[in-house]
């Protein structure tokens, strides 16, 4: 069988969905022997990651910008089918949101990691939420099959897109291996120093400064319930949109030696962070299923989340949940986690056994056979 794939995101985008597609790569070329894997990216100036590749694969450069590539297939809806830049293929899988065009002889699999562009209009730059509008729309409606990374995210498909329930498969994305509780104290101490996090115990806080991470509030909340106390705040990621409010309020509430900003933080560097904190917050207003969440879990760290979307459904019973809007609860339990040692022991616990769950073996496999169902039925299974 043939498996079209493109992986410009893998190589372009350093988290989210450029990790997702490097992982779910690497965990195929481990488990994928018998197919063959057709594979292209736009040619990017800035493209920042390695991917490992299934040895059984080729893959094709093609001379135009991704965003070129974007405009040509979603905006002007030129008809030019993928597969004049890979070859005829049984399956191709789209990772990010949107499909090109097909021949219709080929079977299509696209993956919905989430709807915040519909959910929160304001997790998204305007240019791009009208883009995503008409693009992942079209999308859906072409898609032989979907692939979501949770089952609120599935909820969100079928409600907002009508999409038939059977169309959808939920598969969850994994945690590598790598993020593990570092016990050597050395790596932390280089990654301390590196972003500058200084010898203060701290509160983490991973993701994208923009609106639907919910930032202020965890300041408020970090205000209300640790302002006396010896630790920081330290909100670890880059830059989206509508961010200047965070620095805003930091400043307002005079917090600029307690509130930290690392910025974005390397993948090798994240398993250090993670196990230097104390405990991590991940009051995200809206997630598809919020990998952060996991790693943290993975490296030994008590969490607390929202209530909201996929996010108790990730955690289960292995941390605490807090309702995003509710200011006095969010301290309340900032608190709790800090100064209950036997609560953040049990929650550390919980957490490592909840993120063995979570595997890019397991994903890849279950990847691999809606491939392999979709290859051998053509359009005619779902």
């Amino acid at each position: 069988m043939k498996i079209g794939i493109e992986v410009t995101a893998a190589l372009t985008q350093t988290g989210g969905i450029g990790r997702y597609v490097r992982e779910m790569l690497s965990a195929l070329s481990l488990l994928d022997s018998d197919n063959k894997y057709h594979l292209f990216y736009a040619s990017n100036n800035n493209s920042k990651s390695h991917i490992e590749l299934p040895k059984n694969s080729f893959i094709r450069r093609v001379p135009v910008h991704d965003i070129w590539l974007a405009r040509i297939w979603h905006r002007m809806r030129f008809p030019l089918p993928v597969e004049y830049i890979i070859g005829n293929v049984d399956v191709y899988h789209s990772p990010d949101f949107t499909l090109p065009p097909t021949l219709k002889s080929t079977s299509t699999l696209l993956t919905i990691h989430d709807l915040s562009f519909l959910r929160h209009p304001s997790s998204a730059a305007p240019g791009l939420r009208q883009y995503l509008t008409v693009a992942v729309q079209h999308s859906v409606n072409r898609a032989t099959h979907i692939l979501a990374d949770s089952e609120s995210t599935k909820n969100d498909l079928i409600e907002l897109y009508k999409v038939p329930f059977e169309k959808v498969s939920v598969i969850y994305p994994g945690v590598s291996s790598d993020f593990r509780p570092v016990s050597n104290i050395n790596e932390c101490e280089k990654v301390r120093i590196k972003y500058n996090l200084g010898d203060q115990p701290f509160v983490l806080s991973v993701g994208t400064l923009q609106p639907r991470k919910n930032h202020s509030m965890l300041i408020r909340a970090f205000d209300l319930a640790l302002r006396d106390s010896n630790y920081n705040l330290v909100l670890a990621g880059g830059v989206g949109w509508e961010y200047d409010e965070v620095f805003e309020l930091v400043r307002k509430l005079d917090l600029k030696e307690r509130v930290l900003f690392p910025g974005f933080v390397e993948d090798l560097d994240l398993p250090a962070l993670y196990s230097s904190s104390s405990i991590m917050g991940f009051p995200s207003i809206y997630e598809g299923f919020g990998l952060p969440v996991i790693e943290a879990m993975a490296c030994g760290v008590p969490v607390f989340v929202s209530t909201s979307s996929c996010l108790p459904e990730v955690v289960g019973q292995s941390a605490l949940l807090v309702d995003p809007y509710d200011l006095t609860g969010m301290a309340d339990t900032l608190s709790n986690l800090i100064f209950d040692l036997k609560l953040r022991e049990n929650l550390r616990s919980k957490g490592l056994d909840r993120a063995k769950l979570f595997s890019w073996e397991d994903a890849a496999n279950k990847l691999l056979q809606i491939y392999c169902t979709l290859g051998n039925t053509k359009n005619n299974y779902y």
